[in-house]
């Protein structure tokens, strides 16, 4: 057992993570496994195998609907809560650039969230690590905490205890690829590495003293000793202990993501049916495709002619024969062979439209209510909703690291949501609110129930407020409004307008006159 050892549930999923991304990535990687898809038909040669599979057409569903279930995800932007300016420059600095460019290579936390989704969506598992770049020779260093992305096959092992009452990570084995430089000194290649993230105890002073935890990295490299089986012997090159205001970490800043929990556990894939059933679809269509080439075109056959005989076809030939009941035809197939594949074919797509939130289908667009559509739909949406919750949970944890990591709260769990929170949204409507939603909105803050600031976010999520729009500038053209009309109306009417059932825009409400 070496540095490079996995964990038990990740061999028991690998295969699966890998046939995930082969089918959504589309017909040129589920060609290119070959039988590993599309088993060889009995006595079928190299060339014939071939053939068959270039015949067959994969109807990519899988890819489809993990497109559709990310774009519903993402119909409306996340919300992103963090410290304003009276939280201190370096705190609130820190923020807005992490959310400017989260991973120090130019993504936005939105895009980040997206690419974190994307993940969850297709393997149902990624992580993210949330490190500090501290000063560097360079000088061009931030000195700033950002997060690394980790797909599910990089997470190789893990490992988590009870500490006070708690479970708590104490182990995660990272697999990466750095740049290396080669030997002459030109050219660059790529070297893999193995991070390794610890929880070690450190002892108190006395035996009465509990014992305390710090966060250790290491990284490890192929040396150059082979084992029995020549290969390179990890060794490690390098060891850090993260400080943090002089002192060690006392947790380990990985986050894992998934559709239902963000636990280490690893949990079932939200598109393993549709895959299954993709997959089962590609080889009917594999077989399906195989028959007509066979069968689709008449076959021209004759009897009583010469063997040697030269006999073309066209409207301007003859066939003559002087033998006697001579003949000819053409061999057409007939029967329902072909019709089976068509039928099975067609019911794997319909199995697909249903497993895939009926993403894939047309829906009813008459005789039915909006009570009923909602009634329908829950149980589709409820998968989704549970997944976006889930990774806004986990995404929070992230945000929750790098604010600490820039404050001075004792522990990472010290940090409320009150300070820093992602929500993606769980809102899979592509309707805009409704005028009754607004009035209802718009009479709770009139009557006290809810602030300015949650009318204008309600508004913005329900598509009347444009995203881009902050809170401040849709005040101050309210207020325009609001100054157009009071002006329209005393030229109109030739005297002051003292009243409107419009409210002002510093909050407070206008009595009719």
């Amino acid at each position: 057992m070496g540095v490079n050892s996995t964990h038990p549930d990740y061999d028991a999923n690998a295969a699966t993570w890998l046939r995930a991304r082969d089918v959504v990535a589309g017909e040129d990687a589920v060609k290119g496994a070959g039988e590993k898809y599309l088993p060889r038909l009995d006595e079928q040669s190299r060339n014939e195998y071939l053939g068959y599979k270039t015949r067959a057409s994969f109807f990519n569903a899988a890819a489809r609907t993990a497109e559709g279930f990310i774009g519903l995800i993402f119909h409306r932007d996340p919300v992103v809560r963090r410290p304003g300016s009276d939280a201190g420059a370096g705190v609130s600095g820190a923020l807005a650039a992490l959310v400017e460019d989260v991973d120090l290579l130019g993504t936005a936390l939105p895009a980040y969230a997206r690419n974190v989704v994307e993940e969850v969506v297709v393997v149902g598992r990624c992580g993210t690590l949330v490190d500090w770049q501290g000063p560097c020779r360079t000088g061009q260093c931030e000195e700033r905490a950002y997060a690394t992305l980790y797909r599910a096959e990089d997470i190789l092992n893990w490992r988590t205890e009870r500490v006070n009452g708690r479970n708590v990570l104490t182990l995660v084995v990272l697999r990466e690829s750095v740049t290396g430089v080669s030997a002459d000194g030109f050219t660059s290649e790529p070297v893999e590495q193995i991070r390794v993230l610890r929880l070690e105890e450190v002892q108190g002073p006395t035996s009465n003293v509990q014992a305390e935890r710090r966060y250790v990295v290491e990284l490890w490299q192929p040396g150059e000793a082979k084992t029995k089986r020549g290969k390179a012997e990890w060794q490690c090159v390098k060891t850090v202990v993260p400080l943090r205001m002089g002192r060690p970490l006392p947790g380990i800043p990985f986050v894992f993501h998934g559709p239902r929990h963000a636990l280490p556990d690893v949990d079932k894939l939200p598109l393993t049916d549709i895959i299954a059933v993709n997959l089962d679809h590609y080889r009917l269509a594999a077989d399906y495709r195989h028959g007509l080439h066979f069968t689709a075109l008449p076959t021209a056959w004759v009897s009583g002619f010469e063997k040697n005989a030269e006999l073309r076809i066209g409207s301007s030939t003859v066939w003559m024969s002087p033998t006697p009941g001579a003949a000819a035809g053409f061999l057409e197939f007939t029967g329902q062979g072909l019709t089976t594949f068509e039928r099975a074919m067609d019911r794997d797509e319909r199995l697909m439209a249903v497993l895939g939130t009926r993403m894939l289908a047309e829906q009813k667009r008459v005789g039915e209510s909006a009570d009923a559509i909602a009634l329908r739909q829950s149980g589709e949406n409820s998968v989704l909703g549970a997944l976006a919750v889930s990774v806004s949970d986990s995404l929070t944890h992230v945000l929750r690291w790098c604010y600490w990591w820039h404050s001075t709260e004792a522990k990472p769990d010290l940090v409320s949501s009150e300070l820093v929170l992602v929500s993606l949204s769980t809102d899979f409507s592509l309707q805009g609110m409704n005028a009754q939603s607004i009035t209802a909105l718009v009479s709770a803050w009139q009557a006290g129930a809810i602030s300015q600031e949650t009318l204008m976010d309600c508004l913005r999520k329900g598509e009347v407020i444009p995203d881009g729009r902050s809170n401040a500038e849709e005040k101050a053209l309210a207020g325009e409004g609001f100054k157009f009309l009071k002006g329209g109306r005393e030229a109109a009417l030739g005297t002051p307008l003292q009243a409107s059932s419009v409210a002002a825009t510093d909050g407070t409400q206008m009595k009719h006159g």
